[in-house]
């Protein structure tokens, strides 16, 4: 399988690549002068899915460890109803300041387009999680509530930086 959409990667550069619906969250995770270890070990639960899991969100990923290549499917839903949707990662970044990946659309997908997921921590020292997405609708059935994607995904952005921040807070105790 391949890439659904030819702008791999666009995440990393911040590039809005024609054609597409653009969202970005910023969710303050934490105030004030947090070690560099804080950053360090939530990275850490971002790229070992556990972000996800504190957020009760459902991956099946053919690797523990977030790595360029490996596919993930986020499973939606409940019960029998159930929206499987694969993707594969296409970059991941650690740093001082920063621990991201992104990943992008494969076939079977509701959607095209590519998706960040970053915890990052700014010159005053606050935490932040933050999602960068562009994408567009492929499935007909979504396309005539288009205009109602951006306020799930958003809330699904903040559901998982409350997460990421449930997280944090344990560890700080």
């Amino acid at each position: 399988m391949s890439f659904t959409y030819p702008e791999v990667g666009a995440t990393r550069t911040g590039g809005r690549p024609a054609g597409y619906r653009y969202l970005t969250v910023r969710h303050r995770l934490s105030r004030h002068a947090h070690p560099v270890e804080d950053l360090a070990w939530l990275g850490e639960q971002l790229l070992t899915w556990r972000v996800h899991a504190a957020s009760r969100v459902r991956v099946e990923a053919d690797a523990a460890v977030v790595a360029p290549g490996v596919r993930v499917t986020t499973l939606l839903g409940l019960g029998p109803a159930v929206l499987r949707e694969a993707c594969e990662v296409v970059w991941v970044e650690r740093g001082a300041d920063r621990v991201a990946f992104g990943y992008g659309t494969l076939p079977g997908h509701a959607f095209v387009g590519e998706e960040m997921f970053a915890v990052e921590r700014d010159a005053a020292g606050d935490l932040w999680w933050r999602i960068e997405v562009f994408s567009r609708p492929v499935l007909w059935w979504l396309r005539p509530i288009a205009w109602a994607i951006p306020t799930f995904r958003r809330a699904f952005a903040h559901h998982l930086g409350r997460g990421a921040a449930r997280l944090l807070a344990r560890r700080a105790t």
